[in-house]
């Protein structure tokens, strides 16, 4: 998180705003999302709070790993995938945000959640969506990977939208 610096009748005052930076790029964070704690390989991890009815928090994770690194967008389309039980085909699309492009996917089904980084032990989560967004930056991709159960991604997936459309170059 970026802070600003302001004067008031000659005190200093720091602000936070909601802009997060990685990869040569800036994104705001949406202020219904609670930014978490530093994870090791995320730039970024937001908790997205639970529809109605639904007893876990969403989260979004957004990753950067430097130039070239983290592998390609196809590669990283196929990964989440492999991270769902599913008879459903993934949809992707890819688009142009603030001259950038972007690649999306969204994806339902039984979630085959990580312990952690590099753990081999999966969870299972029946009911899961993600919606993920690749975006294509001057120094590498970044990564918005959005995970919850169904009808939470369901209800915030403005929100992730409006997040994917505030990226832009530093």
């Amino acid at each position: 998180m970026r802070l600003s610096i302001t004067l008031l009748a000659g005190c200093a005052l720091a602000v936070a705003t909601a802009a997060e930076s990685a990869g040569g790029l800036q994104w705001t964070a949406p202020a219904s999302w609670k930014a978490q704690a530093t994870r090791p390989m995320r730039a970024a991890t937001y908790a997205v709070p639970a529809a109605p009815g639904d007893k876990e928090d969403g989260e979004c994770a957004v990753f950067y790993f430097g130039p070239g690194q983290g592998g390609g967008v196809d590669d990283n389309l196929k990964r989440w995938a492999s991270q769902f039980q599913t008879d459903a085909k993934p949809q992707t699309a890819k688009k142009t945000i603030n001259g950038l492009s972007v690649t999306t996917i969204d994806l339902s089904g039984t979630y085959l959640a990580s312990a952690g980084p590099m753990s081999p032990t999966k969870t299972s989560k029946p009911g899961y969506r993600l919606l993920g967004g690749i975006v294509e930056g001057p120094q590498g991709g970044v990564f918005f990977k959005f995970t919850g159960p169904a009808k939470t991604v369901a209800a915030s997936q403005a929100v992730f939208d409006k997040l994917l459309a505030s990226v832009r170059k530093n």
